[in-house]
């Protein structure tokens, strides 16, 4: 077991069994502003989140003054090929650092960012910076990877969303996959259940299956999304 994963940080332990409600917004959404992602931050505390996850510098500074939970925070970018990528650069990763981040999010997939792996760029972050880092995977072999390269917490974000992945199709949360990383890393490192859980029977089923914690983003803070949802069902029967 790597020397780092001896203690549990408080933070992760703090977040078991808790909903995490991931507030983010881009494009041309009215809510796309750090005083608007702050107020969703709001609303979630509200209604029982145990932690916030964000995107942007300022959105999580935002996010950080208004509520008293632990924040996840994280910068996306993209590869070349037009995936997402989390928090990709060591500036990005400072600049959250800076902010005073309690947690930060980091692309742990193989592919590379500036020279390196996820996992390679973990670990070098791990050594110079005393930050809890939160592996957003695609699969076991990445979360693996991650796990010894120092990440305090893996999250199941990226599956179904990378080129190795997304052929998929998934319309639903990969819950064998979510089981299987729960059984690899039992006992030792938190597994976060992220990616299409956008009801609260597959929140529920995520606990159900193991998870440490679940984080929901689309469902509670994507509302033109949800209307889609709605529009489009009633449309299939016009």
């Amino acid at each position: 077991m790597p020397e780092n994963k001896q203690h549990m940080h408080s933070i992760c332990k703090s977040l078991k069994n808790e909903l995490i409600v991931s507030c983010q917004a881009e494009g041309d959404s009215p809510f796309n502003n750090p005083a608007d992602i702050a107020k969703f931050a709001i609303a979630a505390k509200m209604g029982g989140a145990g932690g916030i996850r964000t995107e942007g510098l300022e959105k999580t500074r935002a996010v950080l003054a208004a509520v008293a939970l632990p924040v996840i925070g994280l910068i996306k970018s993209s590869y070349e090929d037009g995936y997402v990528r989390i928090t990709g650069s060591e500036k990005d990763f400072s600049s959250l650092t800076d902010a005073g981040c309690h947690i930060i999010a980091v692309d742990g997939t193989f592919r590379k960012r500036e020279q390196k792996t996820g996992p390679d760029f973990i670990s070098y972050i791990k050594q110079k910076y005393d930050v809890v880092v939160l592996a957003d995977i695609a699969t076991r072999s990445e979360a693996e990877a991650c796990y010894e390269a120092g990440a305090d917490c893996i999250s199941t974000t990226l599956n179904g969303y990378t080129p190795e992945t997304a052929g998929r199709n998934f319309t639903e949360p990969d819950l064998t996959h979510l089981s299987e990383l729960v059984s690899v890393f039992r006992n030792k490192i938190p597994v976060f259940a992220e990616g299409r859980f956008n009801t609260p029977e597959l929140a529920a089923k995520a606990i159900e299956n193991g998870a440490w914690a679940v984080v929901t983003g689309t469902a509670i803070t994507r509302p033109q999304i949800i209307t889609k949802w709605f529009y489009d069902a009633i449309k299939k029967h016009v």
